[in-house]
């Protein structure tokens, strides 16, 4: 592993920080919030393109007519946490033997730690003709603001015909929400007495359902009580929005053959991959993820850089959730680097998908590596392998929130980093 190298003087660049966190999403806010919390007196800037901010787990809540959009938007300059500087520009590439970040305009920003969790990239171009029909013809995604309430809209508007659902492949963030759109729009169909008219599909291009068993007797509960027809290993690969046409790829045995559905309303996942700048860098694993110690979330090779969020390489779900466990850890973590110390603190894996099977009733699956389940309350209370109206209020009223006011501001409830080696 390489130790945190002096810079060479003609390479040193003007702009330079103690930590420098490249991305300014829930996990960059939120690991530059409990920073500063422990240590107000650290040069910390946050390098981001975006004016905007989302709540992006509200989506799913959207596109089921139970928030607004507006509901999850913030903006950006108003969740810089007091203490850091906001460099409103897109990374361009890594000089970790430099202790440099460079950007698209030019700028080349020094630290003496590095936090990377710009997030994951929607890959919508990989799906043949879908950027070109995104928005009408009654093709939606959850996965984005400005669409979340075009989804709802079809629901409401849908009385009959075929209306199709699709996940890609792994590794996607929150790996729930493309069957959590399904449910909700089933529920919004059986209340309006005209789901017996929609041919329900759940296009998955995985193996199973969800990839934690505990969870799935629930889940095929619901899948029957709507009579949803569940196609697995079924990949969506071109869509032909005007003649409302999606074309996949399904595994039959050895052989994968090309089936055309007809379709009235589709909602469609993209497959997603690190972002591009990530992937072509030193820090990316085989994977193209930043390639980190699953369980400190420090880069295996270089000593001072961290990652989090969905651009790391854990094999954990990549989860809000998810984040709002590792953001204290990482925060910990980075500034132990900064003493020349080594890691404090390590990660269980962590993630939680409220999959909500219906308007007022959520699965809580919480589980970590290896799909081992963590439970954040006692099973009196609830019972995560069982739909509960409490998960539920969980979702609706209390974790927004707990979001805006708690995990931004560097308030870790429920969420204290565990110590290496503490029981």
């Amino acid at each position: 592993m390489t130790n945190m190298a002096e810079n060479n003087d003609s390479e040193a660049p003007a702009n330079r920080f103690n930590v420098v966190i490249v991305g300014g999403g829930s996990a960059g806010i939120a690991t530059a919030a409990s920073m500063l919390k422990r240590d107000g007196k650290i040069s910390l800037a946050i390098i981001d393109p975006a004016d905007d901010h989302y709540y992006q787990p509200g989506w799913t809540m959207v596109g089921g007519g139970a928030f607004s959009a507006e509901f999850t938007h913030r903006k950006e300059k108003d969740l810089i946490p007091a203490g850091a500087q906001w460099i409103q520009a897109a990374v361009s590439s890594f000089d970790p033997e430099n202790n440099a970040v460079l950007t698209a305009d030019g700028q080349k920003i020094g630290y003496d730690v590095l936090i990377v969790c710009p997030g994951i990239k929607l890959d919508w171009e990989a799906i043949d003709g879908l950027p070109e029909t995104l928005g009408k013809n009654g093709v939606t995604s959850n996965y984005r603001y400005d669409l979340a309430p075009y989804t709802f809209r079809l629901v409401k508007e849908m009385t009959g015909g075929t209306a199709l659902f699709t996940q890609p492949p792994m590794p996607i963030k929150c790996a729930g929400a493309p069957q959590k759109a399904m449910y909700l729009s089933c529920s919004k169909w059986e209340k309006q007495g005209v789901l017996g008219n929609i041919d329900v599909q759940f296009h998955n291009t995985g193996a199973v359902l969800f990839g934690v068993k505990e969870y799935v007797p629930a889940l095929m509960e619901y899948i029957e009580r709507y009579d949803a027809h569940l196609n697995l290993e079924s990949r969506l690969v071109a869509i032909d929005g005007p003649a409302k046409v999606a074309t996949f790829e399904q595994k039959q045995g050895e052989k994968t053959k090309r089936v055309e559905v007809k379709f009235d309303m589709i909602h469609v996942v993209p497959p997603q991959v690190a972002p591009d700048f990530v992937r072509s860098s030193p820090l990316a694993a085989e994977s193209g993820f930043v390639d980190v110690d699953p369980a400190t979330l420090r880069h295996t090779k270089y000593a001072n850089i961290f990652a989090l969020g969905d651009a790391c390489s854990a094999p954990n779900a990549k989860t809000m959730a998810a984040v709002r466990k590792q953001a204290p850890i990482v925060a910990v973590n980075a500034l132990a680097a900064l003493d020349g110390k080594p890691p404090v603190a390590d990660y269980d894996g962590y993630g939680s998908c409220p999959l909500t099977v219906e308007r007022g009733k959520v699965v809580l699956a919480e589980f970590g590596y290896g799909g081992k389940l963590l439970p954040s309350f006692p099973n009196w209370l609830i019972d995560g392998t069982r739909p509960s109206r409490l998960s539920w209020l969980l979702k609706d009223t209390i974790l927004p929130p707990v979001y805006w006011h708690g995990m931004l501001k560097g308030r870790e409830w429920m969420v204290k980093p565990h110590r290496i080696g503490a029981d």
